[in-house]
């Protein structure tokens, strides 16, 4: 197990209570593991932006499967990126409207290529791009 390390934090009263008061509707029991967690996302944040390394993450999507060549666009997509795309998760939310979940990895900044080529697609009502860690596990 590693050693854990106590640091300090100054800030005003009224960001703290804010702080506070949203850790507490997250569930989190104190203000260490709410700030752990803020760290390693800021971490994750960082890998991504630098753009070489390998990442995972998912891209959901709800489209009108109706829309025009909406379908034929997203699996051309994910077949030219092939050597990426890990796994889909298709769900028909009711006779027009389906939800799909890609789950990608790769260097980051192909993913966010193949991400940004599929939210833009006419006919994608919803789509967001998730970012993930592949590196060694974070504390």
């Amino acid at each position: 197990m590693e050693k854990l390390v106590r640091f300090g934090v100054s800030m005003n009263e009224r960001l703290i209570e804010q702080f506070d008061a949203a850790i507490g509707r997250r569930g989190y029991t104190n203000r260490s593991e709410a700030v752990r967690d803020l760290v390693r996302s800021y971490l994750v944040e960082q890998e991504w932006q630098q753009g070489d390394g390998e990442v995972a993450g998912t891209i959901t999507l709800v489209y009108d499967h109706h829309a025009g060549p909406v379908n034929r666009e997203l699996m051309a997509i994910q077949h030219d990126y092939h050597h990426i795309v890990v796994s889909t998760l298709h769900v028909h939310q009711d006779a027009h409207q389906c939800l799909e979940v890609i789950v990608l990895r790769g260097p980051a900044h192909m993913v966010q290529t193949v991400a940004d080529r599929l939210i833009s697609l006419r006919g994608v009502k919803v789509g967001r791009l998730i970012v993930a860690s592949t590196c060694e596990p974070l504390s």
